[in-house]
């Protein structure tokens, strides 16, 4: 059951950081861990702290990672909508999930700012959500709409998967806590997406 869900957990973190987008093996470093049962729990480039990380990153650390990417990815397309988009409906949600993923990076951090051992989210984009942004950097009007609704419903779609998953079987109580308290609000932000028109 552990190997299960650490191999969903896994896939959930990477879907997450690739948006959709084509994947670059290149420069890539193993970050596989074992865990207690022998199950290997492969985090790929997902929340490592750069390319030369000495240490392979924990469940919780790389939990802890990929949310705090995912918000940062969301903050930083939301801004781009703001400039980007022509329609009132997308900068409405735009504006929304800039506060709701704000409060959450907030909450986050709170969460692990007491944990032992330490965790430190680290909200760097990975290749894939950067080439995402850049994409998006270049579009305007309708075109920028349909890339950044498709965005936001893939990475919430994403990010509700991994937030479960970890809810479920974490290895961390206060970061489990986190995540199952954050479903609701990820499915409610992901409905608003399926519901925005380009």
């Amino acid at each position: 059951m552990l190997k299960k869900t650490m191999m969903i957990l896994s896939a959930s973190a990477l879907a997450l950081a690739a948006c959709g987008q084509k994947t670059d093996t290149a420069n890539t470093t193993d970050t596989s861990m074992a865990t207690n049962d022998g199950a290997t729990f492969d985090a790929g480039n997902v929340g490592m702290a750069g390319d030369n990380a000495t240490v392979p990153a924990t469940g919780g650390q790389v939990f802890a990672n990929t949310a705090a990417a995912s918000d940062a990815f969301e903050i930083a397309t939301s801004k781009l909508a703001l400039d980007n988009s022509n329609s009132a409906a997308v900068k409405k949600y735009a504006n929304q999930m800039i506060a709701a993923h704000t409060a959450s990076t907030d909450k986050l951090k709170a969460t692990t700012s007491g944990l032992t051992p330490a965790i430190t989210p680290d909200p760097k984009l990975n290749a894939e959500q950067q080439a995402t942004v850049d994409a998006l950097q270049g579009k305007k009007g309708a075109d920028f709409d349909t890339a950044y609704i498709a965005a936001q419903q893939s990475g919430h779609q994403q990010t509700l998967d991994m937030l479960k998953a970890y809810g479920a079987t974490g290895d961390v109580p206060a970061l489990k806590t986190f995540a199952t308290g954050l479903v609701p609000t990820v499915a409610a932000h992901l409905n608003m997406a399926k519901g925005l028109k380009s």
